[in-house]
């Protein structure tokens, strides 16, 4: 038998992902309920955005990529997230929509750290949070855009928790060491990703999901999940593995591209019914409620 190796984490999560199965419900299921409570917000659906960066304009449209769709997350009324970029974007992004995560990189120019986070407190961020799965390259730290990157310790992300009253989200987290180490200094919620796969062979989000749930049972700290997030199915078994909400990525970027706001708030909303038509076919009637009894392995 040929054995070929294969060392892309997206192939593996995606793998990982379709080898897990749903078990249906009917008698006694009704309608589902999709929206959500998150961090104090009564949100439509626990679908998020991902944290992009450096979206240009499409098809020559007003509004750049980025802040397309921060928009269409606005009038989805979904948590938004967005990632590298210098103050005055982020400006137009907060404008554009309140319920926004600033992800801010880690530089290794420490004062642009804070002074991201403390501008995004400023400009009216919902919360901010640090991408720390963005450190090293392959020859060493790397180098995002011209910029420098560096090893982030406890202390320093202890102390970007306590630089506002903002909730703060770590981005990158995909280990049980990590997520405790996040709810030790306060965090809010963690996003659990291998980052469109930086690191070979990685685990895949939703296998390692079950374990940093357990990790974290009893601590305040919200769990989101993302990595070949595509459909309704993948949101369901998502939180059915422990995850709170999940963030679709370059599963959005054709509908972006395409028709801009209109596009991704077509995608959301898609992504949103048929994760309601599987709780609806497995008797769960709220988010909340959805557990991973109905789910099966292929050996």
């Amino acid at each position: 038998m040929d054995y070929t190796r294969l060392s892309d984490a997206n192939i593996i999560t995606k793998k990982y992902m379709d080898s897990i199965l749903i078990e249906p419900r009917y008698i006694d299921s009704k309608k589902a309920d999709i929206s959500i409570e998150f961090l104090g917000q009564k949100l439509d659906s626990p679908v998020m955005t991902p944290a992009f960066s450096h979206l240009g304009n499409y098809n020559d449209r007003t509004y750049n990529g980025l802040e397309e769709y921060s928009i269409a997350a606005k009038e989805c009324n979904i948590l938004n997230f967005c990632g590298m970029m210098e103050n005055d974007q982020f400006k137009k992004i907060a404008d554009l929509n309140d319920k926004t995560v600033r992800i801010v990189k880690p530089y290794a120019d420490h004062e642009k750290v804070i002074d991201q986070m403390l501008f995004a407190k400023e400009a009216g961020a919902f919360g901010i949070g640090m991408d720390i799965d963005h450190i090293f390259g392959e020859t060493g730290y790397d180098v995002v855009v011209g910029e420098d990157m560096t090893a982030q310790t406890l202390d320093m992300l202890r102390s970007y928790v306590e630089l506002t009253d903002l909730p703060f989200i770590v981005k990158g987290v995909l280990s049980v060491s990590d997520a405790v180490k996040c709810a030790d200094i306060g965090a809010k919620a963690i996003i659990v990703s291998h980052h469109h796969a930086r690191v070979p062979y990685a685990v895949p989000p939703m296998y390692i999901l079950p374990r940093i749930k357990e990790a974290l049972k009893g601590r305040d700290v919200k769990i989101i999940v993302d990595c070949s997030i595509e459909t309704g199915a993948d949101v369901f078994k998502a939180i059915a593995l422990g995850a709170d909400a999940a963030a679709v990525g370059r599963s959005m970027l054709p509908y972006l591209e395409k028709d801009g706001v209109s596009g991704v708030k077509g995608y959301i909303k898609k992504v949103g019914d048929q994760l309601r038509y599987l709780m609806g076919s497995t008797g769960f009637g709220r988010v909340s409620d959805i557990d991973d009894s109905v789910l099966h392995r292929l050996s």
